[in-house]
């Protein structure tokens, strides 16, 4: 397994200037992917605009620029919108890293977790995304990257979540194919498990889940967020200038078949 510190080496030396003079936003840039995000795309040389929902989740020394916003408060949403603009302008790259969700199951959900997982993780992202896209397409260039999960591809739970993020996927494919011509490209990756601070509540009730987990990924092991970041920052990239539209799972193989099927009943 790579470490993360041999990732942040490998990325800083192979592409040191890859993103110079590109103005990156990136939503979500406290969390524990969204610090990778950040911290890899400052490497490569991109001046990086962090949002999030809190100044204290934006205190990276990569960061040039931060605006704080709840995807929840379409008001918000639009301040933050003529901020980045204004102060910023038209973001070269577009990341959309931020989402949440806690109602696990189907017996979980109610009607307020519905709307709120639904409007945090698809309505807010949209609503960000849309006037930047708009944006970016009347400049003729740009590159967005979503981050959606594995979630959206097949079911692991979080029902509400799930169908957020199936939405997103939707979203980027009518982005790459209607503005296309207006030089946007877009593109989504879907982890699988990254062991981040939203593991934790899970981590309080089974110490021993992220062993648990293993049997479940052909490579016998979750994915870390530096893994992550760098699918991200490969769709963002001119190297992938002639992919639009993908939806790329990171998962240590999860989605390409049930290994514990394999394990338990064929016995291989």
């Amino acid at each position: 397994m790579v470490s993360q510190s041999e990732f942040e080496g490998r990325a800083e030396f192979e592409g040191r200037a890859e993103f110079e003079g590109k103005t990156v936003v990136v939503t979500g840039a406290g969390g524990g992917l969204g610090t990778a995000i950040v911290a890899l795309m400052a490497q490569r040389g991109a001046r990086v605009v962090g949002c999030d929902q809190s100044s204290e989740a934006l205190n990276s020394p990569h960061l040039a620029s931060r605006h704080v916003f709840d995807l929840l408060d379409k008001a918000s949403i639009a301040t933050a919108i003529g901020a980045i603009l204004d102060r910023d302008g038209v973001p070269d790259i577009l990341i959309n890293n931020a989402g949440w969700t806690r109602a696990e199951t189907i017996s979980a959900l109610d009607p307020d977790r519905i709307e709120q997982e639904l409007e945090l993780n698809l309505t807010g992202v949209m609503n960000f995304a849309d006037p930047l896209v708009k944006a970016m397409a009347g400049r003729g260039s740009g590159s967005v990257v979503f981050i959606s999960s594995v979630n959206a591809i097949a079911h692991f739970g979080n029902p509400a979540y799930a169908a957020a993020k199936a939405g997103i996927n939707a979203y980027a494919k009518a982005i790459a194919v209607e503005l296309g011509r207006s030089g946007l490209r877009a593109n989504v990756v879907c982890p699988g498990s990254i062991r981040t601070a939203a593991w934790d509540h899970r981590l309080a009730k089974d110490p021993e889940i992220l062993g648990k987990l293993q049997r479940l990924y052909p490579l016998g092991r979750i994915v870390n967020a530096a893994e992550v970041a760098e699918a991200v920052a490969f769709l963002a990239s001119d190297r992938a200038s002639g992919i639009t539209g993908v939806v790329m799972p990171v998962d240590a193989g999860l989605t390409a078949g049930c290994l514990p099927f394999i394990d338990d009943i064929l016995g291989a």
